[in-house]
């Protein structure tokens, strides 16, 4: 919930963007951040420090407002928000309903969620660093549409997407307390999606995951890597158990495996101009000097 008003805060201020990249958060080396939001004229930033523990709001004009981590409630926590960006004249008006959970709660009349565990936050963070690693090395290798690595804070995922450049028939929609709209805007054209999520109540197991929307013929069928990463028939995604990736013999190959062979399974049953998308690096090593 935390995360959803520091994100709702970048949305009301931030120009959309497509797909909803506009509202994301993203990876620091201690934390999660907002990056610059524009306020009139002047910028903040909103960043997460997972090893001090602390809210940080830093303006444009050298101004800096700190809030403890801590055990608090969501209410509580909106509310020293929300002063502190009263008293840095930065105010913020947002939409209190939190988005794709339920019971969705307002902000304000949440004293029952007040939980914070320092220890379990910088290890999620940990995971999210480390995972934001090598999804920047799978991002590298595709020179199409994609999304930068951003973490969603609707869903609690850190994810990155790659798109053919073909339109995609409308999406139902249906996710809980997420405008229609919205769900369709995003998925408005063909994406093969690789993320991670930690899960929740219902599937309590970390899970590295794959989707392509729309989901081509065969896709549910197709043959992945590593060995111990299928197909789930409940989230009609490819997922990889976090724990057995963290366990391997080479996580980073294990995921980028992961990464790779879902992809490849969706572009090429989807038919994807893959050669055209297919990233080639310029060669950089210096020349010899001529004789």
């Amino acid at each position: 919930m935390w995360t959803q008003i520091v994100g709702k805060i970048r949305l009301a201020l931030t120009p959309w963007t497509n797909h909803s990249w506009h509202v994301t958060l993203y990876l620091t080396s201690r934390g999660l951040t907002t990056s610059p939001i524009p306020h009139g004229t002047k910028t903040f930033e909103i960043r997460f420090d997972f090893i001090d523990h602390q809210l940080r709001i830093l303006t444009s004009g050298g101004e800096i407002r700190a809030i403890k981590l801590r055990p608090l409630s969501v209410a509580a926590f909106y509310r020293e928000v929300m002063n502190a960006l009263a008293d840095l004249e930065m105010p913020v008006e947002i939409n209190t309903t939190p988005n794709e959970v339920d019971p969705a709660v307002p902000f304000e009349k949440n004293e029952t969620d007040s939980a914070y565990d320092p220890e379990y936050a910088n290890r999620f963070w940990r995971v999210l660093l480390q995972s934001d690693r090598v999804f920047k090395a799978f991002r590298a290798e595709f020179c199409g549409k994609c999304s930068p690595v951003h973490f969603f804070w609707g869903s609690f995922d850190l994810a990155v997407t790659r798109f053919s450049g073909r339109r995609a028939p409308q999406h139902p929609g249906g996710v809980p307390h997420l405008p229609d709209a919205v769900a369709r805007e995003a998925y408005s054209h063909e994406v093969s999606s690789l993320g991670f999520w930690a899960g929740n109540e219902a599937m309590p197991d970390p899970i590295f995951y794959s989707y392509a929307y729309p989901a081509p013929s065969g896709f549910a069928e197709a043959k992945v890597e590593p060995s111990f990463a299928g197909y789930n028939t409940q989230l009609k995604e490819f997922v990889l158990p976090y724990e057995k990736m963290r366990q391997s013999e080479s996580p980073d190959q294990a995921l980028l495996k992961f990464a790779r062979s879902t992809y490849d399974a969706a572009s090429t049953l989807g038919s994807w101009d893959r050669a055209a998308l297919a990233e080639v690096k310029p060669d950089l090593h210096s020349r010899p000097p001529r004789p």
